[in-house]
C-alpha cells in the first residue's frame, strides 16, 4: 500500500530543506502544513526558546477511529553539519549526497516514513486508535528538544522512535547513559623563552592526566573519549589555561559512574602533582535505556515486523537518542531501525527499499495496536 514513488519524492525534497540543529524552522513549516492537511491538530511548543532554536518541537494529534490506547511516533527534524545545499544522488537503488555534505537521512528518513504511513492510512480508510506525533528539534546537540518537550501535552504512554541506523526490523531496547566531562586546568603563565621555569603549563598537566586514563573502548558496555582540547595563547607563553571536553557512556549506570570517577581522579591527581587548580563539571546528559525483551511494546514491534515479512530482532545501541529521554519521562519507548548508514559522515546513505520498509513498519504498528 505504501506509495514508493511518493515517499521517495518527499524524502528527496525533505533532505534539500536545510535544518541544521537550531535552524529547523523552514523545514518545520512544511511538515506542520502536511500534518494539518492530514487532519492533525498541530501545536509547536516552547522548547526552542530553551534550546536556542528558531522553532520548537512539533506535537501533532489525530483522533482515533477505533477504541485503542494512543500511540506516539517520533523522529527529529534537525541534522548535523554540513547540512546545507544537500544534493541527493541515487545510485543502484541507494540514495547518497553528492559527497560534499551529509545526506540528512538522520533523521528525515524517519520523518518521511511517519508522514507516508499516515497518508496511506488515510487513503485506505484504515481503522486506527489515537495517534500522536512528535518531530523534535536539536536532537543532534544534546537531545535538547526531547529534554524540553511539553510532556503535559502528550497522552500516549507508548512510543516508537524512528532514529536508528539498523535495518528495518531492528528494535533498540538498550542504549547508554552519557556523562559530559568538562575540565578547566589552571596553570601559570610565564615567558617561554626567558623564564619558562616560572610557569606551569596547563597543557602539560592536561597531557599528564589524559595519559593515565583508560579511554575509547573500556568494555563491551562502556566507552570514553576526549573530544576537544582548547587553550594556549602563543608559542612564547607557557600556557596558563586549558579546557577539555570529554564524555563517557555505558549501558550500565554503575559502570558509567566508575568511568567518570576514574577520569575525574586522573585530572585531580595530575593537578596535585603539578601544584595547580582544576575545575571539573560532570553533568549527566541522559540516563540509560533499558526495556525488557518481553515488554508489550517490544511484542507490538515484533508483530508489526512479522506482518510485513520483516524479521524482527532486538539490539543495543552505542548512542543515545530521544528514546532515552522519553523513557525518563514516563513514556515507554523503543528506537526502530530505518536503514540509515554511515550517519554523520559525507558517505551517509539509505536504500530506497529501507525507506519504503520504514513506512510499511509504521503503518503495520498502527494496524497492530
Amino acid at each position: 500500500m505504501i506509495n514508493k514513488e511518493r515517499i521517495l519524492d518527499n524524502f528527496l525534497g525533505y533532505v534539500q530543506m536545510e535544518s541544521e540543529s537550531r535552524n529547523e524552522e523552514n523545514f518545520s513549516k512544511v511538515i506542520r502544513k502536511e500534518l494539518q492537511d492530514l487532519g492533525f491538530e498541530v501545536y509547536v511548543d516552547e522548547a526552542g526558546k530553551k534550546a536556542g532554536s528558531n522553532t520548537g518541537n512539533i506535537i501533532a494529534k489525530l483522533k482515533g477511529t477505533k477504541d485503542a490506547e494512543p500511540i506516539l511516533f517520533s523522529s527529529h527534524m534537525d541534522t548535523v553539519v554540513p547540512g546545507k545545499k544537500i544534493k541527493p544522488v541515487i545510485k543502484d537503488g541507494v540514495i547518497y549526497s553528492d559527497g560534499t555534505t551529509i545526506l540528512g537521512g538522520d533523521d528525515k528518513a524517519g520523518v518521511a516514513a511517519i508522514i507516508e504511513a499516515v497518508k496511506t492510512m488515510k487513503e485506505n480508510n484504515i481503522a486506527h486508535g489515537p495517534i500522536e506525533i512528535v518531530f523534535s528539534i536539536c536532537e543532534e546537540v544534546g537531545l535538547l528538544g526531547a529534554k524540553n518537550l511539553e510532556y503535559d501535552k502528550i497522552e500516549a504512554k507508548t512510543a516508537f522512535v524512528l532514529d536508528s541506523g539498523g535495518e528495518p526490523g531492528q528494535i533498540i531496547i538498550k542504549a547508554p547513559a552519557q556523562d559530559k566531562i568538562e575540565v578547566t586546568v589552571i596553570g601559570k603563565s610565564a615567558h617561554a623563552g626567558v623564564a619558562p621555569e616560572e610557569g606551569i603549563s596547563a597543557i602539560q598537566v592536561a597531557a599528564s592526566a589524559i595519559n593515565r586514563m583508560k579511554l575509547l573502548r573500556i568494555d563491551e558496555e562502556t566507552t570514553a573519549n576526549i573530544g576537544m582540547i582548547e587553550g594556549g595563547k602563543a608559542t612564547n607563553i607557557v600556557c596558563p589555561e586549558v579546557k577539555i571536553t570529554a564524555e563517557a557512556r555505558s549501558l550500565s549506570n554503575e559502570k558509567l559512574d566508575r568511568q567518570t570517577a576514574h577520569m575525574v581522579a586522573c585530572f585531580k591527581e595530575a593537578a596535585k602533582e603539578f601544584g595547580v587548580e582544576v575545575e571539573i563539571n560532570t553533568p549527566r546528559s541522559y540516563g540509560a535505556l533499558n526495556v525488557d525483551e518481553n515488554d508489550p511494546i517490544v511484542n507490538i514491534a515484533k508483530k508489526a515486523c512479522e506482518a510485513i515479512d520483516v524479521t524482527p530482532f532486538t539490539a543495543a545501541s552505542g548512542g543515545g537518542s530521544d528514546t532515552n529521554i522519553l523513557n525518563e519521562n514516563g513514556i515507554k519507548a523503543v528506537n526502530l531501525g530505518i536503514g540509515m548508514k554511515k550517519c554523520h559522515t559525507l558517505e551517509e546513505h539509505i536504500s530506497i527499499q529501507d525507506l519504503e520498509n520504514g513506512a510499511r513498519l509504521v503503518l503495520s504498528i498502527i494496524q497492530t495496536v
